[in-house]
């Protein structure tokens, strides 16, 4: 079993998106008992929330499923409990290490790291247009592949 987190700020955009995404590819690469899925946020402003209505809408045109998800916070436990704790941007990253124990054997980094893009962060469409939500998950996708083709092998099926 691979256990994989993925955080942004608030867990209502660009984390939650990447969440339905990846557990998506998951079920489509018939490995959703090898692997688990979850996204949470450095921050607890929309603790409780679904994800937003953009990015659902976004996320829906694509085939994708975001309506289940609620938005939590991320936890020091979470560090015992995830092989991989990917992160969104520069800023959560800190934060998340600033939280991350040092024997930490998992790893923990930007997830864009898994993307073929120059592109190392996911942009936060919250404050922009459709377009931006659009990106968003242009980013994930990639990134999602990249991932599960790092995985895959790992898992004994």
């Amino acid at each position: 079993m691979q256990r994989v987190l993925f955080v942004c700020l608030g867990n209502i955009c660009r984390s939650p998106t990447a969440h339905g995404v990846f557990e998506h590819m998951v079920h489509e690469r018939g490995l959703s008992e090898l692997i688990e899925v979850d996204s949470c946020g450095t921050g607890a402003w929309h603790v409780g929330e679904a994800p937003d209505t953009r990015s659902q809408a976004e996320a829906r045109a694509r085939g994708y499923e975001l309506s289940h998800l609620r938005a939590r916070q991320l936890e020091r436990s979470d560090f015992e409990r995830f092989d991989y704790i990917l992160v969104m941007d520069r800023q959560n990253l800190s934060d998340a290490q600033r939280l991350c124990p040092s024997d930490y054997p998992g790893r923990l980094s930007l997830f864009l790291d898994f993307a073929k893009s120059a592109i190392k962060e996911v942009p936060d469409p919250y404050y922009g247009g459709k377009a931006g939500f659009a990106q968003v998950l242009d980013l994930v996708e990639s990134a999602s592949e990249g991932l599960l083709d790092e995985i895959e092998p790992k898992l004994s099926k």
